[in-house]
Formats: structure tokens, C-alpha cells, sequence
């Protein structure tokens, strides 16, 4: 099972210098945890964000390998969304981002 520390890490690797998403975006794990990212900046502290995903580690890993779609997970109740058009708006990159998670 992957951990908070791991996912941060990876997240980190790919953003870089920055996410390329031009909006802060937090991912709240529950009990696992947030990783919060803006610009280049990826830290696990839980700061307001223009866009606050709320999901499970298993299912942010899902998502990563194409296995869950936002939409979809929004629509099933396995994610909650802070911002529905600013998510729409961010589709692609964020979907880019988390393509690295593995």
C-alpha cells in the first residue's frame, strides 16, 4: 500500500518547477492526509486551495492509473469536489499530474 510520503514524493517529482495547473489545489486523502500543491511548490500541509479534491489514497492511485475518470468518481460518490467547473477547467493537466502517481 502506498503511503502519504510516497504519493507526495511522486506528486513532487512531477510538478517540478511548476504543475503547470495556474490554481492551487489541495488533495484531501481523509485520514491519510493532504497534499497541497501550488506553482511548483508540493507540501503535505493542509492550507486553503482554489480547488479541494476529497478522496481516498486508494482511489487517488486509481485515478492516477486511469482506472477511476473524476467525472465518474464524482458521480458515484467516491470523490468530492470544492469547485465542479474549476476541476472541468483543470481536466488535462491535473489528469497529466496524476498520471505520475503510480
Amino acid at each position: 500500500m502506498r503511503t502519504l510520503q510516497d504519493i507526495t514524493a511522486q506528486i513532487r517529482a512531477a510538478v517540478g518547477n511548476d504543475a503547470g495547473l495556474g490554481k492551487s489545489l489541495k488533495l484531501n486523502l481523509k485520514e491519510d492526509g493532504v497534499v497541497f500543491i501550488d506553482g511548483g511548490t508540493v507540501t503535505n500541509e493542509d492550507k486553503s486551495a482554489d480547488l479541494t479534491l476529497t478522496l481516498s489514497l486508494q482511489n487517488l492511485v486509481a485515478m492516477g492509473a486511469g482506472r477511476l475518470q473524476p467525472a465518474f468518481a464524482i458521480m458515484v460518490g467516491k470523490m468530492q469536489c470544492s469547485d465542479l467547473s474549476l476541476l472541468m477547467a483543470l481536466e488535462d493537466p491535473l489528469t497529466a499530474l496524476l498520471s505520475h502517481i503510480s
